[in-house]
Formats: structure tokens, C-alpha cells, sequence
């Protein structure tokens, strides 16, 4: 039964060691912006030296740090202080169109109906399940209120039942570095076991005996999951035998359970490889065996379904193939193709029942949801929408010709629905509640296509309220990502209608370095492509400008994570065409990070950006690094957040970034850095805490073209 997060993902995870050091923190004044005390660090590499004026700044237990993180934060407050009350205002707004006592769509899985619930006026989940129908007594099965009472930061990270119902196990987070304490409670007695495992990944897989659990250990300072090891519930965790630890350290690694729950797998992978291994549920003691041995460019997943295999692969298919093979032998010369390979479509995913195979097949950008019965004719759903995202959603049981999928879109709230694979008959199960008076025909949406400088046609979907005029004086929000494939999907956002009421239009780009278009779009934004990615982000801008959506005096852009690096990048090359620029969790020092070989988390990266200690690659990434970058020139104002825990983007990166921004830019405009000194890479946890982060930041966009309410 998998309710884990994913269980194993090439997410952006860049990390650098701390130092630690103690100095006399600086004073400063509110009134005026921090200026960081420059300590210059030379900075050695077989390429060239470069000079780091606020390398220091990477000393997370040094109070002269903590003293300029929080005068930053004096400095924002009070540079925001004529918009608070448009802040509060935004807040209740927003958390007002929350029905806040709400529950998820029920699932069946093992004789149970799992959903989650909230209570009015909480911040977190309640997970809870009924046994045989809905009309059964609830039973809790954890409150994360009460575990996460009077702590700053909160996160479950996933949890498992064991196959005969009576054993629950998760992962929590309570400092947000994503590092997770796997705990084990009795579902009849409501006790938890005594054993604590930390440093976990946040999900245990069962075995079919329900006292065995596997999980996936991570490296507290790289924080790279690299073992696996094997608990018996009850027993002290110091006796857990280590079944895999993955030497490679450009590899994550996770655990997971196949759906028919026959197979443990631990899966390792790469950016360009991949490979899995297995045990039978019910032998949990067996070594895992190699489904098969990774290869250079040949990433795989994989299913089962009977005497069978299926195997997802983009062997000689840059777009994925289909392919089945016995359970008996998955040497590579047994693989049988079910699914060709095509230019045009993107095989994204599968779902396996008894009598169906469901395929997520990507399109012109967009998800179609494809029915193939094991026998008989196939079909597609149709959606009806310009612009919309389509997902395969939970479904745990084979036998059911039901498949629950979701679907949103710019003006469609997040809706669950169940399919009748036989009758093609759709339920709408749940609408996501929108109170306060929202109607979706009042909104529009379009999908328009912007000219690259080379050629390229780059999608944007775009939303607005019925009434915008597109005559270049309305305000524009322009979002995107771009990096490690990430598909950037066109979903709703309760809290967007804010800005959207207010004038403005929403514009996603699906810009290249994605996977919208399939595996080569991902292809042409990394490595020595990576540049397109930006390029196609300042096309998008030049484009809504040339069709009158707005003026570069009320263009906002934003993005975060590595979409930070991208904000990095456009406002160094162009910061002409922006008011305003949003930057989360930005990962802007590329070039000192990338050349730090100490962190695995580093080298895992090098098929994304490519390997520094390269010439070529040095040389590119040295060209478009923000942090290397800046220089005397104009720059749009800047919201630049963070997090003093973030496990992904450390903290410093954007704190240097600011800081050498406040030294080397010519204009008056306004550059903010906030710090949120309890939470990570995530932002708050917590539902109106994190509503708190959007209403700041859309306090900080329409102050700045004088909205007041």
C-alpha cells in the first residue's frame, strides 16, 4: 500500500557543506539596505581563479550570518510596511476561498477507504480510513496536528500499512531539511512502537509478513538516500541489516512496492541512467536480484502484472517505448514491444489493471489519458479544454474496470474522477471547493505560441478574467521553470484569482528545458543548450508584449529553484522588460556549487549543467551563472526569498546573491530579500502559513503599481 511521496525522483537537490566559525555580527540599521561586510575568498580551479566577496556567508552557525539574514528581514518589513495591510488583506482573501473543513476523494485499497481530512482553523491533515464502506466508524490513523503541535515546522513525508491492516508506518519532518524520522504505530492499540530510524527518505515499504519493512537511508550532511536497509518491526534499529548501498554517487536511490505488492523494488537513477532491483515480497530475506544492469542513456521503470513484467524505456526511444517481459527472465533480449516509439508523443506513464492498460501520452504539451483494454479497441478521454492537466491518480486495485484520474486547468479547479474503462462513463467525484463567489466562466483561457530567436514555437497558457484588454496597460504575471524535465502542468490556483480580479493576466511558459514537448524539449535546455531556457523565457516576455498583454512597466516574471536560476539569468540579460522580479529559492551561484566535488548531490548534477572541471562546461556555465554575472547596470526590483533549513537551495546562495547585487546595481529600485529563518526548501508547512509566503509576494507585485486594495 503506497501513500509515500515519490518514491524516487531526480529532484533538484544541490547542497554544500557548511563551515562553521564564530565573529562579532554586524550591526545594521532598518532603514537602510544591509550592506554584507566583503571578505573576499579566492576561489581556485584547473580553469581559472575567481573572487568570492561573501563566500563566508555559507557559516550557518555564525552569528555575523544570522545577524545579516535577520537584518534583511527587518529591512524587508519595513520596506513593505505601507502594503501589510494589503497583505492581510490578501491573506484573508485568500484563505477565505478555502472551505477549510474539507476531505479528500475516499480510496478503497485492502478492504479499507483511506482519505484525509482538515478541521477548521487547522493547519495540517488528519489521515484516516473506514473499514469496508464509508458508512463504517473512522478511525485515525494520524493527527497531524497534534504531532506537530507547538512546532515551527511540521511534514509527514508518506506512510505505509502493513498487508494485514494493523501496522501503520511514516516519516516525519520537524526541521524541513527533508531529513525523515520513520516512526511505527499499532492501528489497534494506538501505541507507537519505541524504534526511531532517522535520517530517512520518509517512506518504509512492507513485506508480505508484516514485520518486515525496508527504507532508504540518507547522508545527513549530503543528504543523498544511498543505502537501504532491512528493519524487523520491534527491534532496535542498530541490528538493521544494510541489503544495498549505492557507491555511485551521482545516483539517488528509493524503495517502493509494485501494485500487485508481489515485488519490493529499490530503485537507483540518474538524469541519463537507471536501474532496479528486486525481492519478492514474501521472501523478504532473499538478496535483491538486477532487473537489469544500468546502461548510459537508458533510463527504465517498471511494473508488474501477473507472469509479467512491463517495462517503460527509453532505450533507441528518446519518447519511451512500451515493452513486456516474463517474470521468468528480464534479460534485455526477452523484452517484447508493446508501445512503439513515436516522434511526436511522449510516453509519460502507465497504470496496470486486470483487463486495462492506461497510458499517460504527452502531446503538443498536453496529457492524454489512453485506455487500451488487454483486449479489444482502445480510446482516449477528451478533456474539452484549450489548456489543461490530466493525471492518472490513486488506484490501487487490479480488478476494477474504474480508473480514478485528476484534471485541472487555469479556470477549473482540482477535480477526481472515476472512469468506467466499459461504459466510458465519467463521475465527477469532488470539485474543489472555491468559496467566495468564484464562477470559472468568468475567467479565460488561451494557448498561444511564442517564436524562439531560432525558430522554436514555445506554448504559453495564459489566464485571465473576462474583461482584460489587451492594449499593453494590464499587468502580466509570467511564470516558468525549465530544468530536469519537469513538465510545467496548466493547473488552477485559488490564491491566483486574487491578481487575476485585480487586472492581471497569468502566463505559463513552457519553455524548453521541460519536457511539454517530449524528451528532446529537455534535451535542448541542459548542458551546452541550457541557455535556451532563458532565451525562450525572454521570447515569452517579448511576445505577450508585442500582443498587448502588458508593457515591460508592468511585466512581473517568476520562478524558484532552479526557475530561481532562470530569474537569475533573464534579469542579467534582459532586466529591461520587467517591473518586477520574483525569485524563490533561487539557485544562482552555479559555478562554485557545480565545482565542489565533496557533495555527491553535486556530481548527481552534472548531467543536468554539465561537469566544471571540463573546460567547455566551465566555460559555459561561467557564462550565464547569476551570481558570476552581475554587473553595473539597471536591474528591475527584486522579491528574493529562502529559507534558513533548505535542503536543496542552501540559503547562501541567494543571500550572496543579494548581497552583491545591493554593491554592483545602478538603480533605485527596490531588492528584498526575506529569510524564513524556520522553514526550507518548501517554504512554511502548513496550509495558512504557506498562504502567508503568497500574499506577500502579491502584496510586493501590487504595491508596486500602486494598488493599494
Amino acid at each position: 500500500m503506497n501513500h509515500s511521496l515519490l518514491w524516487l525522483a531526480g529532484a533538484f537537490a544541490l547542497t554544500l557543506g557548511v563551515a562553521q566559525a564564530q565573529t562579532q555580527p554586524t550591526t545594521y540599521t532598518m532603514t537602510t539596505p544591509p550592506l554584507a561586510p566583503i571578505k573576499p575568498k579566492q576561489l581556485t580551479s584547473p580553469f581559472g581563479t575567481r573572487t568570492d566577496n561573501y563566500y563566508w556567508l555559507n557559516e550557518r552557525e555564525n552569528p555575523e550570518v544570522i545577524s545579516y539574514l535577520n537584518a534583511e528581514n527587518a529591512y524587508f518589513d519595513k520596506q513593505m510596511a505601507p502594503a501589510k495591510e494589503l497583505e492581510d488583506k490578501l491573506f484573508n482573501e485568500i484563505k477565505g476561498r478555502i472551505k477549510e473543513q474539507d476531505e479528500s476523494v475516499p480510496y478503497r485499497d485492502n478492504g479499507y477507504y483511506y482519505y484525509t481530512r482538515y478541521e477548521a482553523g487547522s493547519e495540517y491533515p488528519i489521515y484516516c480510513r473506514k473499514k469496508g464502506d464509508m458508512k463504517a466508524p473512522e478511525e485515525i490513523l494520524l493527527n497531524a496536528n497534534e504531532l506537530g503541535k507547538d512546532k515551527t515546522y511540521f511534514q509527514i513525508g508518506g506512510y505505509e500499512v502493513s498487508d494485514n491492516n494493523l501496522v501503520m508506518a511514516y516519516g516525519a519532518d520537524t526541521v524541513s531539511r527533508r531529513l525523515y524520522t520513520l516512526r511505527f504505530k499499532d492501528l489497534k492499540t494506538g501505541k507507537l512502537y519505541p524504534e526511531k530510524i532517522v535520517n530517512t527518505s520518509g517512506n518504509a515499504v512492507w513485506a508480505a509478513d508484516n514485520k518486515t519493512l525496508f527504507y532508504a537511508k540518507k547522508d545527513p550532511t549530503t543528504l543523498l538516500p544511498y543505502q537501504v536497509y532491512r528493519h524487523t518491526l520491534g527491534t532496535d534499529p542498530k541490528q538493521d541489516v544494510l541489503v544495498y548501498e549505492e557507491k555511485d554517487n551521482t545516483f539517488n536511490l528509493g524503495v517502493g512496492r509494485t501494485k500487485s505488492k508481489k515485488y519490493i523494488f529499490i530503485g537507483m537513477g540518474s538524469t541519463m541512467s537507471s536501474e532496479l532491483r528486486y525481492i519478492d515480497a514474501s521472501n523478504p530475506t532473499a538478496a535483491p536480484k538486477v532487473f537489469l544492469a544500468r546502461e548510459k542513456d537508458h533510463l527504465y521503470d517498471v511494473e508488474h502484472l501477473g507472469d509479467k513484467f512491463y517495462i517503460r524505456s527509453n532505450a533507441g526511444a528518446p519518447n519511451y517505448r512500451l515493452l513486456e517481459t516474463p517474470v521468468s527472465n528480464t534479460a534485455k533480449t526477452a523484452w517484447k514491444e508493446i508501445i512503439p516509439h513515436r516522434k511526436d508523443v511522449f510516453l509519460e506513464n502507465m497504470e496496470l489493471f486486470k483487463n486495462f492498460l492506461v497510458l499517460g501520452e504527452r502531446k503538443e504539451g498536453l496529457l492524454g489519458l489512453r485506455v487500451r483494454p488487454w483486449k479489444g479497441e482502445e480510446h482516449y478521454l477528451n478533456f474539452g479544454e484549450p489548456t489543461y492537466s490530466a493525471s492518472i491518480s490513486v488506484n490501487p486495485e487490479f480488478d476494477t474496470p474504474v480508473l480514478r484520474y485528476s484534471y485541472t486547468s487555469l479556470t477549473t479547479p482540482n477535480s477526481t474522477y472515476d472512469y468506467n474503462m466499459v461504459t466510458k462513463q465519467k463521475t465527477l467525484l469532488k470539485e474543489q471547493a472555491v468559496l467566495g463567489g468564484f464562477n470559472k466562466e468568468d475567467y479565460v483561457t488561451e494557448r498561444m505560441y511564442a517564436t524562439a530567436k531560432d525558430g522554436t514555437k514555445i506554448p504559453i497558457s495564459i489566464v485571465y478574467k473576462k474583461g482584460f484588454k489587451k492594449d499593453g496597460n494590464a499587468p502580466v504575471l509570467q511564470y516558468a521553470y525549465g530544468s530536469y524535465g519537469i513538465i510545467s502542468n496548466a493547473t488552477f490556483s485559488a490564491a491566483r484569482l486574487s491578481l487575476l480580479n485585480r487586472g492581471f493576466a497569468y502566463a505559463l511558459c513552457h519553455i524548453r528545458g521541460g519536457q511539454e514537448m517530449g524528451r528532446q524539449w529537455y534535451e535542448d535546455g541542459k548542458l551546452l543548450k541550457k541557455k535556451n531556457t532563458f532565451t525562450d523565457f525572454i521570447d515569452c516576455s517579448e511576445f505577450l508584449i508585442q500582443q498587448k498583454f502588458t508593457s515591460p512597466a508592468k511585466l512581473f516574471a517568476q520562478g524558484g529553484s532552479a526557475g530561481g536560476l532562470l530569474m537569475g539569468a533573464v534579469v542579467n540579460m534582459r532586466p529591461d522588460l520587467y517591473k518586477g522580479v520574483l525569485a524563490g529559492v533561487p539557485f544562482v551561484d552555479v559555478v562554485t556549487t557545480m565545482l565542489d566535488e565533496s557533495i555527491p548531490l553535486t556530481t548527481g548534477e552534472y548531467d543536468e549543467w554539465g561537469n566544471p572541471n571540463k573546460k567547455e562546461y566551465y566555460d559555459y556555465m561561467l557564462s550565464y551563472s547569476p551570481y558570476d554575472n552581475v554587473k553595473k547596470q539597471p536591474y528591475p526590483n527584486m522579491l528574493v526569498t529562502t529559507g534558513l533549513h533548505d535542503s536543496q537551495v542552501q540559503y547562501f546562495e541567494p543571500a550572496k546573491w543579494v548581497a552583491k547585487l545591493r554593491t554592483m546595481k545602478t538603480d533605485n529600485n527596490l531588492l528584498l530579500l526575506h529569510t524564513d529563518m524556520a522553514a526550507g526548501h518548501g517554504g512554511a508547512s502548513g496550509r495558512f502559513k504557506s498562504i502567508r509566503d503568497v500574499a506577500r509576494q502579491q502584496a510586493f507585485m501590487l504595491m508596486l503599481l500602486g494598488i493599494k486594495s
